[in-house]
């Protein structure tokens, strides 16, 4: 926003800067620009794997995570929590309902959890993990659990999309190029 006013200062034209101005003014009372934050609530994530003791923060498992608790007993499958909002209301669900949660900033602690496995060389004491995940979550994991253990990774950016606006050049193959789409899968050496 910062930058649109100093383009409206630069106006000499006093008639035009002014309607400019007004109409600019029309929108800033309607629109927010730039980051908002105040309007979102803070990110959270599900922990499916934890589980949901006295004093954990939860939320119910299906849609979107809105609503927090803190579990303040446990009696079978019955779950009584009170709401981590302003009106603290207590409610009470069945243990199958819930899910551990953690807010953003408060530590998440990573885990590889295996899923299949394929033995492609019996004999070779090579092995590969491929790991279904976000890249930046994927590489904190790697750096929390396997610092200094791991030889080489691959990574598939969004690659060849042809935006001008990334920080490199993503644009390096033409369209007719059968390989455009693994270009990026070279490999790092230090």
């Amino acid at each position: 926003m910062s930058l649109l006013q100093d383009l409206i200062a630069q106006i000499t034209d006093p008639v035009l800067k002014e309607r400019i101005q007004q109409e600019t003014n029309k929108l800033l009372k309607h629109k927010k620009f730039g980051l908002v934050f105040e309007e979102h609530l803070p990110e959270c994530t599900p922990l499916y794997d934890m589980p949901i003791r006295v004093g954990s923060k939860v939320a119910v498992k299906t849609g979107y995570i809105r609503d927090l608790y803190t579990v303040t007993k446990i009696s079978g499958k019955e779950v009584s929590c009170i709401a981590l909002r302003d009106d603290h209301e207590q409610k009470t669900f069945s243990l199958d309902e819930l899910v551990a949660v953690a807010e953003f900033g408060e530590p998440i602690y990573p885990t590889l959890k295996p899923i299949d496995s394929i033995e492609n060389a019996p004999d070779s004491d090579l092995w590969h993990t491929l790991i279904e995940a976000d890249n930046y979550h994927a590489l904190q994991l790697l750096e929390y659990l396997y610092a200094e253990k791991v030889d080489c990774i691959y990574i598939d950016p969004p690659y060849n999309t042809g935006a001008k606006d990334w920080k490199y050049n993503n644009d390096y193959v033409d369209s007719s190029d059968a390989y455009r789409h693994s270009k990026w899968l070279q490999p790092f050496h230090e």
